[in-house]
C-alpha cells in the first residue's frame, strides 16, 4: 500500500518553500515541527513572527512595482486589520514594516497608545476608525486628536457620527466616509449594513463638511465581504466606488484618497493559484482608468489586510489520544483539543485549513473523521479544501510515539471569536501558545506566550475563587 508521503506527494506539487519533509517529520517555513512538539507538548498554538513581515514585504513591493509599471501617480499605504489579531507580538512586529493601522473598536485605541508609549509608533501614524462607533469609541479618537494624533481619521459610519467630532473636536480633523457596498446577489440582504448610502453622500458633505472649517474630508472607503476575487461582483462594486470618488472629488478638492479596504487571501490549501501581482494591476488599471474618463487626479491607495498580515503566521498542533471505529466504518481520530473552541470557523464557516501529519510521513494511511473533545456533535473535521476526506497515517495501538498532527494558517480570528483564555464550550482550556522566531545570524528562538489554561483561571472567572 501506498504511504502517507506518496499520497502527499502524488496529490500536490510538494515539497513547497513552506512544508518540507525530513527523516519522515514535517518542517513548517523551516521549523521542525517535532522538535517543537517535544519541547512544549500539544495541545499547541504557535505564531511564527517572520512570516508576518514577509507578507507585509509582498504586497507593499507588489504596489509599488505595478504602480511604477502602469505610471500610477498615487502613493499606496499599507494598513494592518487590528482585529485579525489584537496580540502585542502581532502588532508589534507588523509595524516594524512601516505600516499603518485600522481600527473597529473603541478598545484599539488604548492599545494605539500602549504602542505610542513603548516607541512602537509615533503622533504621525495613520489611524483609520472604522466601524458603526458607541459613545466610548468616539470619545478615544477624539482625545487622541485632541492630544496631536494628527491622522487618526475617523470613518465615518451613519449620518449622525460627525456631530460628535463637531462638538468635541479642538481644532481641525480630517473624516473619511465609507460608502455602503451592495452585498454578492446570493446574499440574505442587497446593502451591507455598514457605510453611508451612496445617494446620501454628497448631502452628508454639503450639509456637514463643506463650509465646516473644522473638517477636511480626505478618504473614501469601501468593502466587501467576499474579498478582492476576479469576479464581475468585484469589478463592479469597485468601478462603483471609483466613480463616486472621481465625483466626490470634483465637489472636494482635500480629497486625495481612497481606502479599498481588505479582501487578499491566504492559502488555506497547498493547491492555491490566487494572482497577487494580476488582482493589484487590474485594480489600479480600473481606478485609472476611471480616473481619466472623469478627468480627475489618481487617489492615493489604502488597504487594511489582516487575515492576509497574519493568517499564514500561525498553526495549531494536537496529537491523537486514541481511535474509535463507529458503526463498523466511520473511524474517529480524537484529538488533545477541539475545533469548535479552538477553530471556530470550522465549525461556524465550514472553513478549511492545511492540514499535514508532523510524524510517520513513511507509514501507510487510512480515511477518516476528527473529532475533538466537546460534547457537540459538530465538533469534528472531515474534509480538506481539496478533497471531501480526510487521510492520515495509521495509527497502530502500541506505536512508540503518538501521531501528531497540525492545521496551518490559522492565525487570524480565532483566538478573538473563540475567547482567547475565557470560558469555552466544555471548559476546554486554551492551549499553550508558543511564539517563534529568528535571530540575526537566521537561527530560530521560541518561547511561552501562554501557558495552557490551567483549573485555578477557570474557576476564578466562573466565580469559584477570588
Amino acid at each position: 500500500m501506498d504511504k502517507y508521503t506518496d499520497l502527499i506527494h502524488q496529490t500536490f506539487d510538494f515539497p513547497t518553500e513552506e512544508f518540507t519533509v525530513h527523516n519522515n517529520e514535517l518542517s513548517f517555513n523551516g521549523i521542525p515541527m517535532m522538535e517543537l512538539v517535544k519541547q512544549y507538548g500539544t495541545p499547541l498554538r504557535l505564531t511564527y513572527l517572520p512570516k508576518i513581515s514577509s507578507q507585509i514585504q509582498k504586497a507593499k513591493i507588489l504596489f509599488k512595482e505595478s504602480m511604477e509599471k502602469l505610471n500610477y501617480q498615487g502613493t499606496y499605504t499599507y494598513c494592518y486589520c487590528t482585529k485579525s489579531s489584537h496580540f502585542s507580538f502581532v502588532l508589534e512586529e507588523a509595524l516594524k514594516n512601516d505600516i499603518h493601522i485600522e481600527t473597529s473598536s473603541s478598545f484599539d485605541m488604548p492599545i494605539i497608545r500602549a504602542l505610542f508609549e513603548k516607541g512602537k509608533v509615533n503622533k504621525d501614524v495613520f489611524v483609520v476608525c472604522n466601524g458603526f462607533k458607541r459613545e466610548l469609541y468616539r470619545d478615544h479618537i477624539t482625545s487622541m486628536i485632541n492630544d496631536g494624533f494628527k491622522n487618526v481619521t475617523p470613518v465615518l459610519d451613519h449620518l449622525g457620527e460627525i456631530d460628535h467630532y463637531e462638538e468635541f473636536v479642538n481644532g481641525e480633523c480630517q473624516v473619511g466616509i465609507r460608502l455602503a457596498s451592495d452585498e454578492e446577489p446570493k446574499f440574505q440582504f442587497y446593502t451591507s449594513r455598514l457605510g453611508i448610502n451612496y445617494n446620501d453622500v454628497v448631502g452628508l458633505y454639503k450639509t456637514k463638511i463643506e463650509n465646516n472649517p473644522k473638517f477636511k474630508l480626505k478618504m473614501l472607503h469601501y468593502f466587501i465581504n467576499t474579498g478582492i476575487k476576479d469576479t464581475s461582483y468585484y469589478w463592479s462594486e469597485l468601478s462603483r466606488f471609483v466613480h463616486k470618488y472621481c465625483e466626490m472629488k470634483k465637489l472636494c478638492p482635500d480629497l486625495d484618497t481612497i481606502d479599498i479596504g481588505g479582501g487578499f487571501p491566504i492559502k488555506t490549501s497547498i493547491q492555491f493559484d490566487y494572482n497577487y501581482r494580476y488582482m493589484i494591476e487590474e485594480i489600479l488599471r480600473t481606478i485609472q482608468r476611471i480616473c481619466r474618463e472623469e478627468g480627475v487626479p489618481e487617489p492615493n491607495i489604502f488597504t487594511e489586510f489582516g487575515i492576509y498580515t497574519v493568517g499564514e503566521s500561525g498553526a495549531h498542533v494536537y496529537s491523537i489520544l486514541d481511535t474509535k471505529l463507529q458503526n463498523d466504518k466511520e473511524l474517529w481520530y480524537m484529538i488533545d483539543g477541539s475545533f469548535i473552541t479552538n477553530l471556530p470557523d470550522t465549525w461556524a464557516l465550514n472553513q478549511r485549513y492545511i492540514l499535514f501529519a508532523l510524524n510517520n510521513w513513511d507509514k501507510d494511511y487510512q480515511r477518516l473523521n476528527i473529532g475533538g473533545l466537546t460534547c457537540d456533535s459538530q465538533d469534528y473535521y472531515n474534509s480538506e479544501m481539496h478533497s471531501f476526506q480526510v487521510f492520515l497515517p495509521k495509527v497502530q495501538k502500541e506505536q512508540a510515539e503518538p501521531q501528531y498532527i497540525g492545521f496551518f494558517h490559522t492565525g487570524a480570528y480565532q483566538e478573538s471569536l473563540s475567547g482567547y483564555g475565557g470560558i469555552k464550550h466544555c471548559l476546554i482550556p486554551s492551549p499553550k501558545h508558543v511564539i517563534i522566531d529568528r535571530e540575526a545570524d537566521g537561527s530560530l528562538k521560541s518561547w511561552v506566550f501562554a501557558e495552557e489554561q490551567n483549573v485555578d483561571s477557570m474557576l476564578q472567572i466562573l466565580g469559584y475563587k477570588d
